[in-house]
């Protein structure tokens, strides 16, 4: 309820003293003030008419309690905030329940393997694959990974690496990479087949059976420089054209020489360019032959100006 105070004037005679301070019977102005109490419509009092005793109005609040409840208005909840969380409960909902299933799938033994199939062999047999993968059989299709399986192939060197495909329920598909023989070399009485990082890859007794250049003895052991120089040649030509090649040699790095079978000559030179002298001498390899110029060497050692005599 609100209180005022209104100040008033009010003439009072003082006996004793006048308006300048003398005494005397003159009127003297006093200002005073008083508290009016303006009455609240809404909490008026009904007065009993028997007792006397102020009563609460219908409808007015209980004495000592606040009425700020029946001064608040409710407003409804925006659309959009309510479609956001209804949004944000559905995808936890969602969450949980992916959740749960790709734990499932994970440890279910329903998808354990038990068919270990192997593609891409040609130096190792699938037997030898499957042999070495077996510790893999009764695991979970979704705990096998790439390179658990390459580690358990480290032991056949025939593999450069591997990669998997999961076949549910129980089948692993396993796609093998393997190392590309590129020469032979001799050794005793018969020769190994290496690829260019110098990796012994099988051995065959028959020099005739296996169309890859031997590279000459005279190179020595595969960490040489010669034999790293005369292996990334032969590593860069086409199948066709390495199945051509008889022996390979090499005088220093940077002159590397290259035997046809036919006994014509490669003259190569380093290993730069090899990409590109690759394709000239496949060019000049392809281009018909001319009884009346015979062609004894092929010259790539300059890829951009090859020629022949």
């Amino acid at each position: 309820m609100a209180s005022t105070r209104k100040p008033t004037f009010k003439p009072s005679t003082d006996p004793r003293r006048n308006a300048a301070g003398r005494p005397g019977n003159d009127p003297v102005e006093v200002i005073s003030a008083q508290r009016s109490v303006e009455p609240d419509v809404k909490a008026s009092a009904v007065t009993d008419k028997a007792g006397g005793k102020a009563k609460p109005a219908p409808g007015s609040p209980k004495a000592g309690k606040s009425s700020q409840a029946d001064n608040v208005i409710a407003f409804p909840e925006p659309r959009n905030r309510r479609q956001r969380r209804l949004l944000l409960w559905t995808l936890s909902i969602v969450a949980v329940v992916v959740g749960s299933l790709i734990a499932g799938a994970v440890f279910s033994p329903v998808l354990a393997v038990r068919t270990i199939t192997v593609d891409g062999t040609s130096l190792v047999t699938p037997d030898a694959v499957q042999k070495a993968l077996a510790g893999l059989e009764g695991k979970p299709l979704p705990q096998v990974s790439e390179q658990e399986i390459n580690e358990l192939l480290k032991p056949l060197v025939q593999v450069r690496s591997a990669t998997m495909e999961a076949r549910p329920p129980s089948e692993l598909l396993v796609h093998v990479d393997e190392r590309v023989p590129v020469a032979l070399l001799k050794q005793g009485d018969s020769y190994v087949m290496v690829d260019v990082d110098g990796v012994q890859l099988g051995a065959t007794q028959d020099l005739a059976a296996v169309a890859l250049p031997l590279i000459d003895a005279g190179v020595g052991t595969t960490n040489t420089e010669l034999f790293k120089a005369i292996a990334a040649v032969l590593d860069t030509l086409p199948a066709d054209i390495l199945a051509r090649m008889s022996t390979a040699s090499a005088a220093s790095p940077d002159a590397v020489e290259l035997k046809l079978v036919d006994g014509k000559t490669v003259v190569w030179g380093n290993a730069e360019d090899r990409e590109l002298k690759a394709k000239a001498l496949e060019a000049l390899l392809r281009m018909p032959a001319d009884p009346k110029v015979p062609v004894n060497v092929y010259d790539v050692s300059v890829p951009r100006h090859p020629f022949t005599k």
